[in-house]
């Protein structure tokens, strides 16, 4: 993130108040920067005549004195349009400038910005995201990772004791992988708005969900606790492999939507002439790359259970695809600098799954068993794949919405400076 985007600050990113805030809000400023008698000083207010006279006659140079130092950060005339929407500009605030949008007002500001070693907006190389083999690779480790950590689950299943310290390898190797292919390339956020330690918790919580949950949940409802001590100790529910296997090879499709999304937004911005034109342009892409991780998820999963011999069925599609299509979205927006809606949403999913499992458990109190109702029902239904395929679909359907008002935005795809 540079220097630049750091002051003035994106929406929804950390911080304390940005010069612009300790002034008045922006569009507020602009519109009385825009105005004639306007006055370059903070505040707005003239000092002399002359001043008055000077503004009125050129209002863009009130803006670009009050600000002079963030515009000199600027790497690039869509940086500079993307932090002027950021904070509210629209095309119609743009036109007391005399200008006839977003665009045309930062190509000027940053063509009048004195540089060193650039005088115009020309001169300025808009920087596309491009494919580097380094995150390229570090993507496929976490898909390698977990299949050879179900190979060795699978070959040492007569033998629990090593299965159980291949198991904990196993989930240790995959974590460290996932946190090395987060750490690069597009699905890697700045420093300056990184993801909480609950967010990370809640992610985590609802993977172990994906691994552990449908058992333990089916189990509860077949007996609880008697039954399973009357079960084979050694496997007391099923665990899906396959599933989970999936939705670590899905980090690689994962990397390359986030990256052509990222890549075609940046273009598209550079030809955009307005923040509505822009904004209705990115939805058709945003929802196709959308679409296509669906696709490319639901052929791992049909994959993987054919090569581990566990047929997925109508739940592990719903199931692992609904949860697949949550990180990925929550991701996404993280990425570009929405932090908020990922973390309350995952924490929605998160404690939603968790109270289906509680309930159950507190319906066998006497007097409660109507706690446990619900969750019953969709599991007579549907079966126990139903409760994380209808808790991830629902949360999955808020962020694509969120997402569609967010990352259409010219100011989600500012040039974050620092990013690998």
């Amino acid at each position: 993130m540079s220097g630049w985007q750091r002051d003035v600050g994106l929406p929804e990113a950390p911080g304390g108040v940005t010069a612009w805030d300790a002034a008045a809000s922006d569009e507020e400023w602009l519109v009385t920067a825009g105005a004639p008698g306007a006055m370059d000083a903070p505040g707005g207010r003239a000092s002399s005549d002359e001043s008055d006279s000077r503004v009125a006659v050129d209002p863009v140079k009130a803006l670009m004195h009050r600000h002079r130092e963030l515009w000199e950060r600027a790497v690039d005339p869509l940086e500079i349009a993307a932090g002027l929407e950021a904070h509210g500009v629209t095309d119609r605030t743009v036109a007391r400038f005399r200008h006839r949008d977003v665009f045309s007002l930062a190509e000027e500001i940053y063509a009048r910005v004195p540089r060193d070693d650039e005088t115009g907006p020309g001169a300025a190389a808009v920087n596309f995201p491009k494919v580097r083999a380094d995150w390229a690779l570090l993507a496929l480790l976490p898909g390698a990772v977990c299949a050879a950590a179900v190979t060795g689950l699978r070959l040492t299943e007569t033998r629990p004791r090593l299965a159980v310290v291949v198991a904990v390898l196993g989930v240790l190797a995959i974590a460290l992988s996932l946190r090395l292919a987060l750490g690069r390339g597009p699905l890697h956020t700045p420093r300056t708005w990184r993801t909480t330690k609950g967010t990370r918790a809640w992610t985590c919580w609802l993977l172990a969900y994906a691994l552990l949950g449908n058992g333990v949940l089916g189990a509860a409802l077949a007996g609880g606790p008697d039954s399973w001590l009357n079960s084979d100790l050694h496997n007391p529910w099923p665990v899906p492999l396959a599933s989970v296997t999936a939705l670590a090879l899905a980090c690689v499709p994962a990397a390359g939507c986030a990256h052509l999304f990222a890549a075609r937004a940046r273009r598209r911005l550079a030809a955009s002439r307005a923040l509505e034109e822009f904004a209705t342009s990115l939805r058709p892409l945003l929802l196709g790359v959308f679409g296509l991780f669906l696709c490319v998820l639901g052929g791992l999963i049909a994959l993987c259970g054919t090569l581990l011999d566990e047929p997925a069925g109508p739940a592990a599609y719903a199931g692992t695809g609904a949860l697949g299509a949550l990180l990925l979205l929550a991701r996404l927006l993280t990425v570009h600098g929405f932090t908020h809606a990922p973390a309350v949403v995952l924490a929605a999913a998160g404690a939603t799954e968790a109270t289906a499992v509680a309930s159950v458990f507190a319906g066998r109190l006497p007097g409660c068993s109507f706690l446990a109702v619900p969750v019953e029902t969709v599991v007579d239904a549907w079966g126990p794949g139903a409760v994380p395929a209808l808790v991830c679909g629902a949360a999955a359907l808020v962020l694509l919405a969120h997402a569609t008002r967010t990352l259409t935005r010219a100011s989600a795809h500012a040039d974050h400076g620092g990013r690998p």
